[in-house]
């Protein structure tokens, strides 16, 4: 079996069908996923041990390989004729597994990706921290993408991503844009967040805060004068911040209550739900660290802040069920599915 054709043509039905992951498994069919639906490619051959060895030796360098060795899992990134990849290889049962997520070439503007262009506010400000958030798979860093190249083309800044692995690739526009890669350029997102403050940096894009230590980096570089963006695998704008206060000490928590409150910008949190035309369409909450929402997170009061998005339309806010409502009356997403993302059910059958 030639692997690299065999996956040149997995690769040209994703894109061609316009899909967003690819799986690879010992004892299954390839599958792709599409329109969010999983569909094994059962035309083409179950693959085995020996297959699988194949698509690593196609996808890891040496070091990606000693590193899936002995953490049986990595992250890498892959760069097709025909798309770019977000990679992981894992071990399951003792054995090989891998995913592969569509990285566009193009960066689409906020208006292609059906993203209120209200979110640029939090691109022309020179200094903060703002975060997207939600499950994986949800689009996440395609908003950021959106974000950070916009920027990139509007203004003359120092752009600094640390990723792991690097997705999209920023095309130098007015911005110097430089983008490390954790494990290859860098050892660590925080010990490359310490850095980017001696380079001379004015924007930065951590693709993930996963520990204490990157959170508090970054939120010390928005308050020492950076522009942060960042995301976190989390629901909402008031579980954003409880996750973030609670993943510190108990007696360091106030402090950290005290920054959020000075250097949040805001929190977008996004869902891509079943168009009933076909692909997938957004659906958000967006909250803006406005005097309220600031005394609230200051005084501990996070649980009210869904009221604050709620109730603040006019401060340029978007609740979530509002925005699953909206995409139901206009025929774009099903009831059942609104219900499905909505965290409050009761409250988005009263909307509609």
């Amino acid at each position: 079996m030639n692997h690299q054709e065999l996956l040149s043509e997995i690769v040209r039905r994703i894109v061609q069908q316009e899909g967003s992951d690819i799986h690879l498994a010992e004892s299954r069919h390839p599958s792709i996923r599409v329109n969010g639906e999983l569909t094994a490619l059962t035309d083409l051959p179950v693959l085995g041990q020996t297959d699988m060895e194949a698509f690593f030796d196609i996808f890891l360098t040496d070091p990606k390989k000693k590193e899936f060795l002995d953490r049986k899992e990595v992250d890498y990134s892959y760069q097709h004729a025909l798309g770019r990849f977000r990679g992981n290889g894992f071990v399951q049962q003792g054995r090989n597994g891998i995913v592969l997520r569509l990285i566009p070439d193009e960066i689409k503007t906020l208006r292609e990706l059906n993203i209120p262009e209200r979110l640029e506010q939090f691109a022309e400000v020179k200094q903060g921290f703002f975060l997207v958030v939600g499950p994986v798979g949800q689009g996440k860093t395609t908003t950021l993408a959106a974000l950070i190249d916009k920027i990139n083309a509007d203004r003359a800044e120092h752009i600094i991503t640390i990723e792991n692995p690097i997705e999209y690739l920023y095309k130098p526009k007015r911005s110097i844009v430089d983008q490390r890669e954790v494990g290859i350029d860098t050892n660590a997102f925080n010990t490359a967040l310490v850095s980017t403050l001696r380079q001379d940096v004015d924007v930065i894009l951590v693709g993930e805060m996963r520990d204490q230590d990157t959170m508090s980096a970054a939120l010390t570089a928005a308050e020492t004068g950076h522009l942060v963006f960042s995301t976190l695998h989390t629901n909402n704008a008031s579980q954003t911040i409880d996750r973030i206060i609670d993943t510190f000490p108990a007696g360091q928590q106030n402090q950290i209550r005290l920054q959020l409150a000075s250097v949040l910008t805001g929190v977008f949190s996004q869902r891509l739900i079943p168009r009933i035309s076909g692909g997938m369409i957004p659906a958000f909450e967006l909250m803006i660290n406005n005097n309220a929402v600031s005394n609230l997170i200051r005084e501990a009061r996070t649980h009210e802040i869904d009221t604050v998005i709620e109730t603040g339309s006019d401060s340029g806010m978007i609740d979530m069920n509002r925005s699953l409502a909206e995409l139901v009356r206009r025929g774009e997403i099903s009831f059942e599915s609104a219900r499905i993302q909505s965290l409050n059910p009761q409250m988005l059958e009263r909307l509609i």
